[in-house]
């Protein structure tokens, strides 16, 4: 059975109390992924595509005590950086790209992360979700990055329905108040990765129940699921959207 999305968007109002309440509910998120500066969170982003946030954690570990910036990346090279992180998907393209993004760094910034959203997507493994990351969590901006979790949420609950996840990005622009919306880029996201989950919503613990428009909510929200219960299916976030 396939998990219908919301039939309509929320209003403005709506939108409000479906932030409010995941803000009250965790008033403190952050990013989960380990880093220090600019540099290590803008590398353990790319190394987060289609990989977790603690399998990239474990790897970016030994990576950055080795190469903790853009200089020393270069010098570990490709096949060092590779060696590192054998252990999440798409390895051998992400060593690539972290490689030739330090390259850049070093070429057309001093080394230094750009707080600049052109120049960080004309970083090699760069879309624009990373340097709406980046943008937000080390220079304060109000950018909104879409992942599948956010992508998800935003259709599911009718908080921000949309085709691609630029659709989904400018509708949560449009309806979350704009002194709460840098914040809600964590709140959203956690509240996918540990209730609004993909195939298994836990609508019975989930802090937004009111103003969320999910068309299974109520049955869902009934009762707890049984161990046996086969989980639910939906679609994937687009393919070229991730990134």
């Amino acid at each position: 059975m396939s998990l219908p999305p919301a039939r309509k968007a929320m209003t403005r109002a709506q939108a409000r109390q479906f932030i409010t309440s995941l803000a009250e509910a965790n008033p403190d998120a952050e990013s989960e992924l380990v880093f220090r500066d600019a540099f290590s969170l803008l590398v353990a982003v790319v190394l987060s595509a289609q990989a977790t946030d603690r399998s990239v954690n474990k790897v970016t570990e030994g990576l950055f005590r080795d190469a903790p910036d853009a200089r020393a990346m270069v010098a570990l090279g490709e096949d060092g950086i590779a060696a590192h992180i054998r252990t999440i998907g798409l390895w051998r393209a992400k060593a690539k790209n972290v490689f030739r993004l330090s390259e850049q760094l070093l070429a057309l910034h001093e080394g230094e992360v750009p707080a600049d959203r052109a120049a960080l997507e004309a970083l090699a493994g760069v879309g624009r979700k990373t340097a709406s990351v980046v943008l937000n969590v080390m220079f304060g901006e109000s950018a909104m990055a879409v992942d599948t979790h956010i992508f998800r949420l935003g259709n599911r609950t009718g908080l921000a329905p949309g085709k691609t996840t630029r659709a989904v990005e400018e509708g949560l622009i449009r309806r979350i108040p704009p002194e709460m919306l840098r914040p809600s880029h964590h709140w959203l996201i956690l509240h996918g990765r540990y209730v609004c989950k993909a195939r298994s919503p836990e609508c019975w613990r989930c802090t937004a129940f009111a103003p969320c428009l999910f068309p299974l909510k109520e049955d869902i929200g009934s009762k707890k699921p049984g161990r046996d219960k086969k989980p639910l299916r939906e679609k994937a976030m687009p393919a070229t959207d991730r990134g």
